[in-house]
């Protein structure tokens, strides 16, 4: 055992960590009914747990608050042990070669090896699917903690499942760059390893961006190239388009901007 694996002193017994998912609606103008979108499961786990690891304390509290009106909570609210990821790992990522990727979370588990479980979530979907928290489950490894990921929404593999594109193999790869010619770079990049070797490619873009993106991948991709666009995932409005770009070009409806879309390109 490594010095960075070895437990801290003191640890009777080790707490669990658990990968809680969240409702995708942070953000949306309306709510799904949590019972529509998250397992009864999850919910009792989620309800009983008291220490949290969260992007942002204000939304997690507000989706505890949910749960607590189907599943009352183990303490109140404001007894709830709640502490935020960093501002650089939520921003600028904590997986390997990210920005993040040098945060070390280990200290944010000390209530774990202290005997408490504990969950990890995100503002929406699965917490380190699309999402931060990848160092604090790396940490959790090291220092010999189990992980338990529970069931729940995540975006990225709904949208796929509804594109009709490859399933077997397929790649997300997070968010495009803003820059004009470093995007348009990377969408013909994108397009010729997906034409190439049938590998699904998946990304995301903030909400306010996603016409911008929609006319960026229609200038820059080629006719038959096939392009899908998930919005709204799990909400009542919910839609999946799925065509090639030159039946996009012929049409002018496209997600809005303000609710998360999911966009996948491939044969």
């Amino acid at each position: 055992m490594t010095p960075q694996s070895r437990p801290y002193a003191g640890a009777a017994r080790h707490g669990r960590l658990y990968l809680v998912p969240a409702p995708l609606d942070f953000g949306c103008d309306s709510q799904a009914p949590l019972t529509d979108v998250m397992p009864q499961g999850t919910l009792t786990v989620a309800a009983r747990l008291t220490h949290w690891i969260c992007e942002n304390a204000k939304s997690a509290r507000a989706y505890l608050k949910r749960v607590d009106a189907l599943v009352p909570l183990a303490l109140p609210l404001q007894a709830q042990t709640i502490a935020e990821l960093p501002h650089q790992v939520h921003k600028k990522g904590d997986h390997a070669g990210a920005p993040g990727a040098g945060f070390d979370a280990r200290p944010l588990l000390t209530a774990a090896l202290n005997g408490h479980d504990m969950g990890l979530v995100s503002e929406a979907g699965m917490p380190a699917i699309a999402d931060p928290g990848s160092s604090v489950v790396r940490a959790a490894h090291e220092l010999g903690l189990q992980v338990f990921p529970l069931a729940g929404p995540v975006s990225v593999l709904l949208a796929l499942a509804a594109s009709g594109m490859n399933g077997q193999n397929f790649a997300f790869v997070g968010y495009l760059p803003h820059d004009t010619a470093e995007r348009a770079r990377r969408i013909r990049e994108l397009e010729s390893l997906a034409l190439k070797t049938g590998q699904t490619q998946l990304f995301i873009e903030t909400p306010y961006r996603n016409a911008a993106l929609l006319q960026a991948l229609l200038q820059h991709l080629q006719h038959n190239t096939r392009l899908a666009i998930s919005s709204g995932l799990t909400l009542s409005g919910a839609r999946t388009q799925s065509h090639l770009a030159k039946t996009w070009r012929q049409q002018t409806a496209g997600p809005d901007n303000s609710t998360p879309a999911v966009f996948a390109i491939g044969r």
